[in-house]
């Protein structure tokens, strides 16, 4: 499996990937390398700056959302409940545990808010605590959402280990259209397998009748009660491809929208919402001073304009790389190697990020325009930053999920190949 959109960011680094593409961090508990402590103490050291103005402990709402594995419906559901609370007027932050590119662009489009990656390993507690206060302090949330990735307690550290050390409650989303009781055994079992954490309730994913959401209700404890019981239905379905959730500008806008609204009517039916007005507010506090407070300069990149390109092919950034980038004064444009004639004439540095080139390597060599761009860009020497699939695109040619060999931007002498899954 190729693995191009999780490479070198300047603040998140080294992921290992799972068959399904949630990323776990640091199986082997290992402490991250000093280049990512460094890029993280400097994004922590700038956001604390222009932050942290308070050293008042600020508190909302906040649910943990988890799952016993991959594919119970972590996403649609966090999403579909981020929407249905956004209609009911709440401000909604998300957070997704791990550094996950294609599940924060489904959780945007819930909250209409910003989603923030949170890895204890690779960005550190302190980044988390930072980033949890700043959803209070700056972006004024009513309640914080936190997804997390593959199982409760995948991975080292898990999303067990996120939600203990914060405090926020845990939610357990099960899939149960193969089981009925069991769900509550495992439920339960998951519950008590540590005590440094507090779950409490579960969701009952894709359930055949009310009779059987019965069986599973009646199975549970009064301290674990089902918080909501959805049916199955394919209104909510989100497409899967080989590195995940398809991004939702390649679903379309309606079918996106409607997928979020049904999945919102859902669990506005379920009840849920009494629970979560039931929720008890936590406590976030601002970083403590043990972290490096040096700051970066705001001027440091002040007068360079980096132009980052976003389109279907290219879109897997982090939004704290770009705020950092903002904090150290560069002014950010976007463009489309796909649909654009040239990079933004105001550029003089260039992001070409992750994505899927190997399945928009048709349009992107067809665009003469844009190759010729980059490599007038290229030959004035202008410094550009490749990683995954914008490193492909710097590449001579790219053959695709078919086997067809396409001419790119010949930046760089060598050929990428696409193999084993397709799209």
């Amino acid at each position: 499996m190729h693995d191009y959109g999780c490479g070198v960011d300047m603040l998140l680094t080294h992921t290992t990937m799972s068959d399904d593409h949630e990323q776990i961090s640091a199986p082997d508990g290992s402490s991250s390398n000093s280049s990512s402590n460094s890029s993280s103490k400097s994004a922590i050291a700038t956001a604390t700056a222009t932050a942290t103005a308070t050293t008042t402990p600020l508190s909302c709402p906040a649910l943990f959302i988890s799952a016993p594995a991959s594919g119970q419906g972590k996403t649609t559901i966090t999403a579909s409940l981020a929407r249905l609370l956004h209609r009911n007027g709440k401000t909604v932050r998300i957070f997704k545990f791990g550094p996950d590119y294609l599940d924060p662009q489904i959780l945007e489009r819930g909250s209409n808010t910003p989603v923030v990656q949170l890895d204890l390993w690779m960005a550190g507690e302190e980044w988390c605590r930072l980033e949890l206060f700043r959803a209070v302090s700056k972006g004024k949330a009513d309640i914080i959402l936190i997804e997390g990735a593959m199982g409760l307690f995948d991975g080292t550290p898990s999303s067990a280990d996120l939600a203990a050390k914060f405090g926020i409650p845990v939610v357990l989303i099960m899939n149960i259209s193969a089981m009925a009781q069991t769900a509550a055994a495992i439920a339960v079992g998951l519950r008590n397998y540590r005590d440094d954490f507090n779950m409490i309730g579960v969701i009952a994913n894709y359930c055949g009748s009310n009779y059987h959401a019965k069986l599973v209700r009646d199975e549970l404890p009064d301290d674990l009660p089902l918080l909501a019981a959805l049916k199955r239905t394919d209104a909510v379905k989100l497409p899967e491809r080989h590195l995940g959730l398809v991004q939702p500008s390649e679903m379309g806008e309606n079918f996106t929208e409607q997928c979020l609204e049904a999945g919102a009517d859902l669990l506005e039916e379920s009840g849920i919402l009494t629970h979560i007005d039931r929720l008890k507010h936590v406590t976030f506090h601002p970083p403590s001073q043990l972290i490096d407070t040096t700051t970066i300069s705001s001027k440091l990149l002040m007068g360079i304009t980096i132009a980052i390109a976003k389109d279907d092919a290219f879109s897997f950034t982090y939004t704290a790389n770009i705020t950092l980038l903002k904090d150290m004064g560069a002014s950010i444009c976007y463009f489309s190697p796909i649909h654009d004639d040239s990079i933004p004439l105001e550029a003089n540095a260039l992001w070409l990020p992750g994505g899927y080139p190997e399945v928009y390597a048709k349009e992107l060599s067809e665009n003469i325009n844009m190759l010729l761009s980059l490599r007038s860009f290229h030959k004035e020497g202008n410094p550009i930053l490749a990683e995954c699939g914008g490193f492909l695109y710097c590449m001579e040619t790219l053959i695709d999920l078919h086997d067809n060999t396409w001419c790119m931007t010949g930046l760089i002498p060598g050929v990428g190949t696409m193999k084993s899954k397709g799209g």
